[in-house]
């Protein structure tokens, strides 16, 4: 009797396990488990809140617009993307209004190869509930173009393309950790050009988000994990344009034991989302 009631508990701890499954872990900075709700209310109360992500895991983005719908029924919002570039914006704006469709947006911007699946339900989000959508990436050739000749060849750009990124001159610290180890990619051969064309997309990003703020409403806005991850990136650049602007930032890192946190990502924003590696990815 004593083996049949073992074996019953046994199997009842197995079957909970199971359904205690779950893909992500959210922990805090200190790598202390979290909570769903703890973010949410801790971006109720922001002016903007940088959502990390890896580009092709198809869980960050169910979550991306979960909260992004939740975070809406307790306050207005704008929404931005890393994903729309500013030229394109009036392309966008007039999706938003519909005075385009979705095929003409895609032949007239120059929209990523998962938009469909992992940025459309956003951006579709924000047509249905009358939200201003901001294109915050610099146009990717101005990235290019830095890479290749430096931040200096941008003071050659005409007046209506330096409108689609971050007044000159860009500021621009090496010592910062994230730059700084960009510089020993490619063998130690990329030199400061690497960082400076990443440094030009977190400059304009947070340029068009700053200046895209409303009052009352919370800038939501979604990127790469490396451009906002240890409050660099998007981050310095915001506070530099407004010392006393409030931020909450969401880090996002794939383990396989998602249970606690490694180390190495303590301290890389307020809340650390931490997905299972094998989950499936958009592309």
């Amino acid at each position: 009797m004593k083996k049949l009631t073992f074996s019953i508990f046994l199997f009842a701890t197995i079957i909970s396990a199971a359904q205690d499954k779950k893909p992500y872990q959210i922990f805090d900075k200190k790598g202390k488990k979290s909570s769903y709700e703890k973010v949410l209310k801790a971006s109720e109360k922001t002016d903007v809140v940088l959502f990390g992500e890896i580009h092709d895991n198809s869980v960050v983005h169910w979550l991306q617009l979960e909260f992004t719908k939740d975070l809406a029924q307790r306050k207005p919002l704008v929404l931005g993307a890393e994903m729309l570039e500013a030229d394109n914006q009036k392309q966008l704006d007039q999706y938003l209004k519909s005075e385009i469709n979705q095929k003409q947006l895609d032949s007239s911007a120059r929209l990523w190869k998962n938009y469909k699946t992992d940025y459309k339900p956003l951006v579709d989000f924000a047509k249905e509930k009358k939200f201003s959508f901001i294109a915050t990436n610099v146009p990717r050739r101005y990235a290019s173009l830095v890479f290749k000749k430096d931040l200096v060849a941008l003071d050659s750009l005409s007046a209506q393309e330096k409108s689609w990124i971050a007044p000159l001159p860009i500021e621009f610290d090496i010592n910062l950790p994230g730059y700084k180890s960009m510089m020993s990619m490619q063998g130690g051969h990329a030199g400061e050009k690497m960082p400076k064309a990443q440094a030009i997309k977190d400059a304009t990003m947070a340029y068009f988000i700053n200046k895209n703020r409303k009052e009352n409403s919370i800038f939501v806005h979604y990127n790469g994990t490396y451009h906002s991850d240890n409050y660099e990136g998007i981050n310095w650049y915001l506070r530099k344009l407004d010392a006393d602007i409030q931020i909450v930032t969401i880090a996002m890192v794939e383990q396989k034991d998602i249970s606690k946190l490694e180390a190495e990502h303590y301290n890389k924003a307020d809340f650390i989302l931490v997905i299972d590696e094998d989950v499936t990815k958009t592309y």
